[in-house]
């Protein structure tokens, strides 16, 4: 599933193409509401958490999901797609340009502002979310307290820190890089895990999804472009230590987490400073 830098990525790539443009042309065929007006202006596209949303002068919002398998792609008018015409879950074309999503699960208009429904309620689709890690004036403070407020003591760790209304933004790479840089066992109940380190946990988040914004090689250590510590490399040395690193799927999701064993034991609960936390460092270590 795309991680939050990836969607804050497309919706820098879409924007300058979209916003103030006008809509020449829509299609969706498993939309979900209220269709966009032909005619209509484009105000914004941005990105919330792992949401990509097209905002029209109107109040309509168009917002996409991708899951595992979408994408957005931005094509010159009349341009050749690179994806077959049946994966096509969204279209919308202006004077120049089509953007096209590709394969998405979710594909839904909205209108944040409507009464009865404002932003933050049931009614928003993405109302639910915590903080986006992805913004570089985050609140960490309110994604601290959504530890307690929204995640339940007994989960694992890993698994909270992919409960995107703790935070938005984090994915199945960032978790298990997260975890091995803050010396904390994926499988521990996050109710055992300090304020500390969940602070630390956060802030290493905001820090690496920031770097990776301009970048599609995503990078989480000191190293080449696209170097991470442990997602993807089962079997292989802890860069750390050189105890050959695990994986296990588990959750509701079954989804992939890598760790290592020595780094991670059973119960670790990452590393308290004796003093304040300190501020995060301008580039992966």
């Amino acid at each position: 599933m795309p991680e939050g830098d990836t969607l804050h990525r497309t919706a820098n790539r879409l924007r300058p193409a979209l916003a103030g443009a006008t809509l020449r042309r829509f299609e969706a065929p498993r939309l979900l509401g209220d269709r966009p007006t032909v005619g209509v202006g484009i105000r914004d596209v941005e990105a919330v958490g792992k949401h990509l949303l097209i905002h029209f002068d109107d109040g309509l919002t168009l917002r996409t999901h991708l899951g595992m398998p979408g994408s957005w792609h931005l094509y010159p008018a009349g341009a050749r797609w690179r994806k077959p015409r049946h994966l096509l879950r969204a279209l919308v074309a202006v004077d120049g340009w089509e953007a096209v999503c590709f394969s998405a699960p979710q594909v839904q208009t909205y209108r944040p502002a409507q009464p009865g429904g404002p932003l933050g309620t049931a009614r928003d689709p993405i109302g639910h979310l915590g903080p986006d890690l992805c913004t570089p004036d985050v609140d960490l403070d309110a994604a601290l307290a959504r530890f307690d407020t929204v995640a339940d003591p007994g989960t694992t760790t890993a698994e909270v820190l992919l409960d995107q209304r703790v935070a938005s933004g984090i994915g199945n790479v960032y978790k298990s890089e997260l975890l091995h840089r803050c010396f904390v066992d994926p499988f521990v109940a996050v109710g055992r895990v300090p304020v500390e380190v969940r602070r630390q946990l956060l802030e290493a988040a905001n820090r690496l999804l920031l770097l990776n914004l301009t970048t599609t090689r995503r990078t989480t250590v000191a190293g080449p472009a696209g170097s991470v510590a442990v997602y993807g490399k089962a079997r292989r040395p802890c860069p750390r230590c050189g105890t050959p690193i695990r994986m296990q799927r588990h959750g509701e999701q079954n989804r992939s987490t890598y760790w290592c064993p020595r780094c991670q034991p059973p119960g670790a609960t990452g590393r308290v400073p004796p003093g304040p936390v300190p501020p995060a460092a301008a580039t992966p270590s």
